[in-house]
């Protein structure tokens, strides 16, 4: 052999020797579908007053198209429908029936140009579903009204922001005396008025003693405004993070807030109030901002929950949130 493919061989061998030995890249969403069950149950308000099963324990069916899906979860039979596949539809909100479970079976379930709509109805499951760029003229991506216990667990809501902040309505908004609601592990990102609760100032009289509403572990990202925005009722928020919030917790109307273990980055407003809204805000990692809201007397909820520290809700939350579960 000669000398130099003998050198040459040794230089190769040196460099295998020096170079890293490479790693398995852990996905960037480590919990990316995660295995899931219809009969999970959640936490907050929506597992008062009786808990919210929606349709666990009655018939199932499977759809694909936007006739298959509004057929199917308009009745108040015990039901499971779950979704497989996107669905795109310019069109007015679908009416979801009570006692009625909404699954997206994996991430490609997104519908696009629908939102849905629960209304008069109770006992209400919506998990794993995207819904983008519902115009406001087909309504809210998702809304509740008059309804009680409403489940929204895994969903991805979004628009954009490159239009005027009425060309689009609501992401998540919680009306006319909406109760026991929890809003858990979700995306709301992209948009100008996220999520509302209690529609009016005038509406106080529908409204007071109910919209009762709990809001965990979600990611909420490029925002202008409404991270909610809580008019009358009782709202708990807990390991939420804000990245991109212009403004946050808005508590109005005499509503009572508590607020606790969140994250803000880049927020110019965390928690504040207009109208004489109140919040008792503690263990939050406010960044830049802060909580500007008067001390309130909402201290305790009645229901078990925990809570990580708020130094550990990134890590929990973002690649977490949204539309991340396997059924």
């Amino acid at each position: 052999m000669k000398f130099s493919t003998v050198l040459s061989s040794s230089l190769m061998v040196v460099a295998a020797l020096a170079a890293p030995t490479p790693t398995v890249q852990e996905p960037v969403n480590a919990a990316f579908e995660k295995r899931a069950s219809v009969t999970d149950t959640p936490v907050g308000y929506a597992s008062q007053n009786g808990g919210t099963t929606g349709g666990a324990g009655g018939t199932t069916t499977t759809v694909s198209s936007f006739a298959e899906f509004t057929a199917a979860v308009s009745s108040s039979d015990k039901k499971v429908v779950y979704v497989s596949g996107p669905i795109t539809q310019a069109a007015k909100q679908v009416k979801v029936g009570s006692n009625t479970s909404i699954i997206g079976k994996d991430s490609s379930v997104v519908f696009t140009g629908f939102g849905l709509i629960v209304k008069g109805m109770s006992n209400v499951v919506i998990r794993n579903i995207a819904i983008a760029k519902v115009l406001a003229a087909n309504g809210d991506a998702i809304g509740v009204q008059k309804s009680t216990n409403v489940w929204i667990d895994h969903v991805d809501v979004s628009s954009d922001r490159d239009h005027d902040k009425d060309f689009y309505d609501g992401l998540l908004d919680l009306t006319h005396a909406a109760d026991f609601v929890t809003i858990s592990n979700s995306f709301v990102h992209d948009h100008w008025k996220a999520s509302l609760v209690g529609h009016s100032d005038s509406n106080g009289a529908e409204d007071k003693g109910h919209l009762r509403v709990t809001y965990a572990n979600n990611l909420f990202e490029n925002l202008n405004s409404r991270g909610p925005s809580f008019r009358f009722g009782t709202g708990h928020m807990f390991n939420n993070y804000y990245n991109s919030v212009s403004d946050g917790i808005n508590t109005r109307q005499g509503a009572q807030v508590l607020v606790e273990n969140n994250v803000f980055v880049d927020s110019k407003k965390s928690v504040y109030s207009t109208d004489g809204g109140f919040a008792v805000a503690t263990g939050n990692d406010f960044g830049s901002g802060s909580n500007t809201a008067p001390a309130g007397t909402l201290k305790t909820v009645p229901y078990s929950y925990t809570k990580l520290d708020a130094s550990a809700v990134k890590a929990a939350v973002v690649g977490t949130a949204g539309v991340t579960l396997k059924f």
